[in-house]
C-alpha cells in the first residue's frame, strides 16, 4: 500500500467512524461518489476489502479493523507533524479538534463563537460524546484538546480546571417535593423515581457518589443519553433527576422545571481542559487552553450563578 495517500486514510477513517458512506461524505464536504471512489481506491492499493455493505448497512470487516488501528496512527503522526510545523512558525491557523462531553454544548459553542472573533484563521471541529467516549477519543489521539469534568485516571493527562461545576436535583413545578421553602432531606429521595443519564457519564458517576456517601440507593425508572429527553421527561411529571446545572439556563428562566433545595447539594465538580501528555499542542490548541484557563469562570458564573442564588434564598 505504498501507493496509499493521507486523503484516502482519513476518508477510511471517517467512514469507519460514521459507518455510512453519506454521512462520512456530509462531514469531509465530499460528495458520496467520492467518498466511495477513495475507499475503493485505497482497498485496490491494500488488496482487501475494508467493508462489507448491505444496502445502507456498513461494516468493517477483519482486515478493515486492522487496518483503521494503522490508518490512525499514520494521521495521528501527520497531525503532529503539522501542529509542529505550525508552532515553528508562530501561527494561529489550521484545524483544532475539540472533544467535548454532551453537557458543555451549552455552553461551549457559545464561548467558541468568541474565541473564533480573537483567533479568526482557526478552523474548528467538534467530537462531542459521553465521558467514555471522549476518553476513548483523547486516547486515539482523536481530538487535540478536551472539555469535560472528571478528568480520566485511564490515561496520562495534563487537567486544568477553569470552572465551578454545579450538578442539581430537578423537578417539575407541581412535584411534591418542589414546594417553596421546603428543604429535602437525602433520605426522602428514595422514594423518588429517577431519570438518569447512562452508565459512563460523568453527570451519573456524580450522582452515585453522592448517593453512595448516604448510602441511598436511587430507584431508576428511565435511562437516557440526551440531557433534553432527560428534562422534558420532568417537565412531563415523570420523576426527578440530577443534571448539570449548566444544561437548564432556558428551563429555568421560563418556569418549566425548578432546583430541589436537597441537603448536600449542589454537588460542586470542576471542568477541566484537558489533553494527554504525548500531545503536543500546536499553537491554535494552546490558545485555546488559555482562552478557556483565563474566560472559563467568568462566563460561567455571569450565565449561570443567579439560578444557585435562588434556591439558596428560598
Amino acid at each position: 500500500m505504498k501507493n496509499a495517500t493521507f486523503r484516502q486514510l482519513r476518508v477510511f477513517t471517517e467512514v469507519a467512524r460514521q459507518l455510512s458512506f453519506a454521512k462520512a461524505a456530509h462531514a469531509l464536504h465530499l460528495t458520496p461518489p467520492a467518498v466511495t471512489m477513495q475507499v475503493k481506491d485505497l482497498e485496490a492499493q491494500i488488496g482487501l476489502a475494508l467493508f462489507e455493505r448491505n444496502g445502507r448497512q456498513v461494516s468493517l470487516t477483519t482486515p478493515g479493523e486492522y487496518m483503521l488501528v494503522y490508518a490512525r496512527k499514520l494521521l495521528a503522526v501527520l497531525k503532529d507533524a503539522e501542529d509542529a510545523a505550525a508552532r515553528l512558525k508562530r501561527a494561529e491557523v489550521g484545524m483544532l479538534t475539540i472533544g467535548m462531553v454532551s453537557t458543555a454544548k451549552y455552553f461551549l459553542p457559545r464561548m467558541l463563537a468568541e474565541f473564533r472573533r480573537e483567533h479568526e484563521h482557526v478552523e474548528i471541529r467538534l467530537a462531542e460524546g459521553n465521558r467514555e467516549k471522549l476518553v476513548r477519543m483523547l486516547q486515539a489521539n482523536e481530538v487535540d484538546i478536551a472539555v469535560m469534568g472528571r478528568p480520566p485516571r485511564e490515561l496520562a493527562t495534563r487537567a486544568e480546571p477553569f470552572a465551578a461545576h454545579p450538578h442539581v436535583f430537578i423537578a417539575a413545578p407541581s412535584h411534591p417535593l418542589a414546594a417553596r421553602g421546603v428543604p429535602v432531606d437525602v433520605e426522602s429521595l428514595r422514594q423518588q423515581d429517577f431519570i438518569l443519564r447512562e452508565e459512563g457519564s460523568g453527570t451519573r458517576a456524580a450522582l452515585e457518589k453522592f448517593l453512595e456517601d448516604s448510602r441511598v440507593q436511587p430507584r431508576v425508572v428511565m435511562e437516557m443519553s440526551s440531557n433534553e429527553t432527560i428534562k422534558q421527561a420532568v417537565i412531563a411529571g415523570m420523576g426527578v433527576s440530577f443534571l448539570s446545572l449548566h444544561t437548564l439556563q432556558l428551563e429555568l428562566e421560563k418556569g418549566l422545571l425548578v432546583l430541589l433545595d436537597v441537603e448536600g447539594a449542589p454537588v460542586l465538580r470542576a471542568w477541566n481542559v484537558v489533553h494527554t501528555l504525548s500531545k503536543v499542542l500546536s499553537p491554535a490548541a494552546e490558545a485555546f487552553r488559555y482562552f478557556m484557563l483565563e474566560q472559563g469562570e467568568a462566563y460561567l458564573a455571569k450565565h449561570f450563578t443567579a439560578h444557585l442564588q435562588l434556591v439558596a434564598s428560598t
